[in-house]
């Protein structure tokens, strides 16, 4: 469907896609795309067909879990390339203030207008866990500087630019359970202050909790200085429910949904593994699969009508051809777009 024009009274800060679809008022729909461990382009292609037309922004991430990966700029080209506007991850764990900057302004020129700015998960728990981290600024830093490079024209240290300026919609992440929980929602303030343009939070699976945490982010007024997209993301079976409640910090999944998912294969439970045959696997792994998506599209229709949610970041981890069934079960669909002649 073709949408109107953004009717809020603030300019456009970037132009982006996805700034237009949140000014305007949809609900909008952001996924993920993981880059591969090589350098082979055809993976960032296929997986953006499975995305196309589903999402409003699709998000890049940079080095995920500290895994060396292809550079989210770089996959973001060829993201574009297939006609999906990027969402382009940047850590500091990785790179100095003057990395940053550079890498931001060769983004820009490439054509990508968003940008997820992210402390970075430690290398400790990557695949290079001697490697040196650099963590020049935070997140905050990170924030208030990008937005400082569109807002104000001028680098970090202060020197303004010598012709165009990077304008970025500037986004940041938000884990609403995380310790301590009561300063999460302050943690929020902190980062609209320093200019993030909208969030993105880590996955909720404990609606009633991340309603308790909305109520308090509405009471400080950050629902309408920012826009907050809900992380939403399908469980692909029991055991990863389990080992996200075990080893996940911040992260709440119920009882209810980990005892969904265990009866969505309790055709095969009487069955030891010797006595599972390869078919039986399939189609156990179907099955939850299945009650994996149907979790996700209750979830979103659930999280939709809390106050101050202004859409979804649907999380597929390695699993990108569920988005499709997800934000369509979900209602979603068609995405909005917009006319040239809006911009």
């Amino acid at each position: 469907m073709v949408a109107e024009a953004p009717t809020r009274k603030e300019a456009l800060l970037s132009g982006s896609n996805l700034e237009r679809v949140l000014r305007a008022g949809h609900f909008a729909v952001t996924a993920e795309l993981g880059p591969p461990q090589s350098a082979e382009a055809d993976v960032i292609r296929e997986k953006a067909e499975y995305l196309k037309g589903t999402c409003d922004a699709v998000n890049i991430t940079d080095n995920q879990t500290a895994i060396v990966r292809m550079s989210s700029i770089g996959a973001g080209t060829l993201v574009l390339a297939a006609g999906l506007e990027p969402v382009i991850q940047m850590t500091c764990r990785d790179r100095n203030r003057l990395a940053i900057q550079a890498d931001l302004l060769g983004a820009y020129a490439l054509g990508m207008n968003n940008l997820l700015c992210l402390s970075g998960d430690h290398q400790r728990f990557g695949n290079h866990p001697t490697a040196k981290n650099v963590y020049d600024i935070d997140s905050v830093q990170l924030i208030q500087m990008v937005a400082e490079m569109r807002d104000e024209k001028v680098f970090q240290c202060g020197d303004a630019f010598d012709g165009q300026e990077p304008r970025f919609f500037v986004g940041a992440a938000a884990a609403p359970f995380a310790d301590p929980v009561e300063y999460r929602p302050y943690r929020l303030a902190k980062k609209v202050a320093a200019g993030a343009d909208f969030f993105q939070t880590q996955l909720i699976y404990d609606v009633p909790a991340f309603a308790g945490y909305m109520e308090k982010v509405r009471e400080l007024g950050l629902h309408e200085k920012s826009f907050i997209l809900a992380g939403v993301g399908p469980l692909k079976s029991p055991g990863m429910a389990r080992y996200m409640v075990n080893n996940v910090p911040g992260l709440l999944v119920p009882d209810e949904l980990i005892e969904r998912m265990t009866e969505a294969g309790a055709e095969w439970a009487g069955k030891s593994k010797d006595e599972l045959t390869p078919e039986d696997k399939k189609a156990r792994a179907a099955a939850w699969k299945a009650e994996g998506i149907q979790i996700c599209i209750e979830l979103i229709e659930q999280i939709r009508e809390i106050e101050g949610v202004a859409g979804v970041h649907i999380m597929a981890i390695e699993w990108e051809e569920a988005v499709r069934p997800i934000v369509e079960g979900a209602n979603l669909l068609p995405r909005p777009t917009f006319e040239e002649a809006s911009a």
